[in-house]
């Protein structure tokens, strides 16, 4: 839907005019959704003959147009009908525009509908279970009307059993004309409520995000406004504490109340982010009397401003699908949940519109949960109705970059990527969390088991072997770094085989189950991963009977999305070196061009999210640089390199019993916990036992393996009041997203630098990269991804002003230019240590 706010018109097609609602709408169901379009292209074409063969005047996929107005606005619909049939026999009708007890000819409107359930069936039955097909006939026969000089005409539903072709035709009557009228009430209330939004963001009101702005912070709004000026793109570095959530959520409600966006996407890579971004939002938009209540507990929270009259802006923070579900089992299948079956119909009646209708309605997951028990509703059906009516999107990256989620926010109506800024924080985990997106795994063992059940089911023959074939040719792979040319061939083909037999054969996915129809719907994926002409892909099977399709570069898809949006702002404490992440993104040099670029939605079957092809920056988008600065942080660190020792994986044993005494005298030096920071848990297992083999009483706290954010919290707090050091894994939320340790540490090491495991994507990597060379492409692959989570961790340390850290890079690499050179400007030019006797000075500096 395209809509002028101003002009008060719309441009939709019929389609998505009779699809539309306020409420929850069917999105599709993975195969078995290609396979009931797949009948009914077939059941199309054949009485697409029919009707040739029995009248040659028929014409077929007419293009019809037509503008409507209704309370105020005037919307332009467009669409195909699916047949126009010359006038056969005459019709006694009565007519507003024709002489009453006329005696015509009419012109016959038809659509036709492919339907499961058997047929022939009571038409009353029909218009309560089929309300949107109604309602397509009836905007046909309303802009047939409208047409100057058009011939009286009629509309018709001819309604087709998928697995037996019977068909049943329902005329329309002036009944069912009541299902146009009640569709122009739905999309111009919508309409009318997007332009309330409109207008109360021209009159947003908000405070600062910090009442007294730290060095940096105040004129970095103007720096992020001069950019915007001149590109649309800005990658905004600023280290952990600088308050880079505040700057960035001012900036972009600054935009919003200008109305150079309509709507804004804060997408970060951890729940925590967003957390974080939800209340430093309540804090800046909040009544002053809850502010204290909501605020930001990070650094800087003592800054921000209580006292100022505010505008709410409306929000909505988006969670997974799962987090949602509230039945036992999460399995997504209509028919066999009960908050799903008949959605439709209930929604009204559910009072769930209060969640959109109503600015200070909680909307927080608990409250969602909770509402769509009461309601017999899907709680993330609550959240795809609310969402358009929200001016702020938070969220996580899958829900623009991966082709599993970003339906959600594509199929939104109203949603006009050029019209949005979008702001990915944490940006330098964006790379690598789209290739993981976009890669996918295969495995024996499950696909025999779904074999078996399948089997069990009594699934089609024609499957059963599709599949069969699959499971044999899985089973016979042995371990590879890479597949040879003629299997990769064979997997294409085996895949291709059965994606096809998905697509026309109807399956019991609730029988299924979540784990074998979650293999089932991955099968057409995988097919058309094969053929993605942007991705750099690697088959490759890391055990034996295991096949891994993985992405080793997804910059070309990156680039292609943020290349659609009006605004974006990357933005993370570690972007550099600047020139390799650019790559990394798609927006090499020169920019990447936002050609018109259809993006499969794999919600929808059969549909395409069809990108712009030009908007107000279609020529090219070109990142501008920005660096926050920070004053408060020179000096804070005290770093040396500790050049006894060698950590690479063939040397580090040797030096075992060094580290381990270089973690006591780091303690003894501190006088209180220190926190030490290892390439892997095995390395910082193997410290911790030497430590205990030396007799050393040290108390230490390994990090465990949680993913629960409290109760990482909690362990943090635990270790640093009751153990003396901390070892932590660099790369881990522990060492990228706890913001515990500022101002608490002031002795911290790290043992040696980061670099990724040496594996067949690794090699991959390397030789993708090798035109660039070999030392070119091994800083690429390894050396920047491993320093990056050095100065993730380091970051954490100093978070706000007058903190300080003694930090000790424990590994003579880091003396090294390659290394030295990839850390951030505020841990170089630390003296090198060569003897215990220099280290022993340096820690009583």
């Amino acid at each position: 839907m395209e809509f002028d706010l101003t002009r008060c018109t719309a441009a939709l097609s019929v389609g998505e005019f009779a699809a539309f609602t306020l409420g929850p709408h069917n999105p599709g169901s993975g195969s078995a959704g290609l396979w009931r379009a797949q009948l009914g292209t077939h059941w199309h074409n054949e009485l697409r003959t029919q009707a040739s063969s029995e009248n040659p005047a028929a014409t077929f996929e007419v293009a019809i147009t037509g503008r409507v107005a209704h309370r105020g606005w005037t919307l332009t619909l467009t669409g195909r009908i699916d047949q126009v049939l010359p006038p056969a026999d005459t019709c006694h009708i009565i007519d507003d525009k024709l002489p009453f007890n006329a005696d015509v000819k009419l012109v016959a409107l038809r659509e036709i509908k492919t339907v499961m359930r058997p047929l022939p069936a009571h038409e009353p039955e029909l218009r309560t279970a089929y309300p949107e097909y109604f309602t397509q006939a009836a905007a046909y026969l309303t802009l047939r009307r409208l047409e100057p000089n058009a011939a009286p005409a009629r509309a018709e539903l001819l309604f087709v059993e998928a697995s037996s072709g019977l068909a049943q035709l329902v005329a329309l009557t002036p009944a069912d004309e009541v299902f146009f009228r009640t569709q122009l009430e739905r999309v111009t209330e919508f309409l009318n409520l997007r332009k309330q939004a409109r207008d109360r963001l021209q009159h947003l009101r908000f405070r600062p995000a910090f009442t007294t702005p730290r060095p940096g912070q105040e004129e970095t709004q103007a720096q992020l406004t001069a950019a915007f000026a001149r590109t649309p793109a800005v990658l905004f570095e600023a280290p952990t504490g600088f308050g880079k959530t505040g700057v960035l959520l001012e900036f972009a409600l600054g935009q919003l109340r200008a109305g150079q966006f309509e709507r804004v996407l804060y997408l970060t890579s951890k729940s925590t982010g967003q957390l974080q971004v939800v209340r430093q939002l309540a804090a800046m938009t909040a009544p002053p009397n809850q502010c204290h209540a909501i605020g930001d507990t990070g650094p800087g929270a003592e800054n921000t401003s209580r006292d100022e009259a505010t505008t709410p802006v409306a929000s909505w923070h988006v969670r997974n699908k799962q987090e949602h579900c509230v039945n036992h089992t999460f399995h997504c299948v209509r028919g066999n949940c009960r908050y799903l079956d008949s959605i439709e119909a209930r929604w009204p009646e559910s009072g769930l519109a209060r969640f959109y209708r109503i600015e200070n309605q909680a909307r927080d997951l608990e409250s969602l949960r909770t509402a769509g028990r009461e309601a017999r509703i899907c709680p993330y059906e609550i959240t795809r109705a609310a969402l358009a009516f929200n001016e702020v999107w938070i969220g996580d990256y899958n829900y623009v970059f991966s082709p599993a989620n970003h339906g959600l926010f594509y199929l939104q109506p109203g949603f006009k990527p050029a019209r949005t800024l979008l702001i990915v924080d944490e940006a330098h985990n964006l790379p690598s969390r789209v290739a993981d997106a976009h890669s996918h795994v295969l495995k024996a063992d499950e696909a025999r088991a779904l074999l078996a059940e399948l089997d069990h089911l009594e699934a089609p023959t024609p499957l059963l072997r599709a599949w069969e074939s699959l499971v044999q040719l899985l089973a016979a792979l042995p371990a590879a770094d890479l597949l040879d040319p003629a299997l990769e061939a064979d997997v294409a083909e085996t895949l291709a085989a059965a994606a096809r037999e998905l697509a026309i054969q109807p399956l019991d996915y609730a029988a299924l189950g979540p784990v074998f129809s979650d293999l089932l719907w991955r099968i057409p994926t995988l097919a058309e991963w094969l053929k993605h002409p942007q991705l750099t892909k690697l088959l490759w099977c890391p055990r034996p009977a295991e096949l891994a399709f993985t992405c080793i570069d997804a910059a070309p898809v990156i680039g292609a999305s943020l290349g659609d949006y009006g605004g974006v702002i990357l933005a993370s404490a570690t972007l550099n070196p600047t020139a390799e992440f650019i790559e990394n993104i798609g927006l090499a040099e020169g920019g990447v061009r936002n050609e018109e670029c259809r993006i499969p939605i794999r919600d929808v079957p059969n549909q395409t999210y069809t990108a712009p092809a030009s908007t107000p920056h279609s020529a090219f988008l070109i990142p501008h640089s920005l660096i926050a600065t920070t004053t408060w942080r020179d000096g804070a660190y005290n770093v040396a390199v500790d050049a006894r020792v060698d950590t690479t994986f063939q040397h580090r044993s040797q030096h075992f019993a060094t580290t381990a005494q270089t973690v006591l005298a780091l303690h003894t030096a501190a006088r209180g916990p220190v926190v030490v920071f290892f390439p892997s848990y095995v390395y910082a297992e193997s410290i911790e036992r030497t430590l205990a083999d030396m007799g050393n009483p040290l108390r230490v706290g390994l990090q465990p393996r949680l993913h629960d954010l409290a109760a990482q919290t909690t362990w943090v707090e635990d270790s640093l009041a009751f153990t003396d050091a901390l070892f932590l894994v660099l790369g881990s939320s522990f060492a990228e997203s706890i913001d515990l340790l500022g101002g608490r540490i002031s002795h911290a090491m790290v043992v040696g630098p980061a670099l990724p495991e040496v594996n067949a994507v690794q090699r991959a990597r390397i030789a993708e990269f090798s035109p660039l060379g070999r030392e070119a492409a091994f800083r690429r692959v390894y050396q920047i991804p491993g320093m990056q989570k050095v100065n993730q961790a380091l970051g954490r340390l100093v978070r706000a002003p007058g903190q300080r850290a003694k930090v000790l890079l424990h590994c003579r690499r880091f003396a090294e230019i390659s290394y030295a050179r990839l850390l951030a400007k505020d841990y170089q030019f630390g003296p090198h240590l060569v003897t215990d006797a220099e280290l022993s000075g340096w820690l009583k500096t």
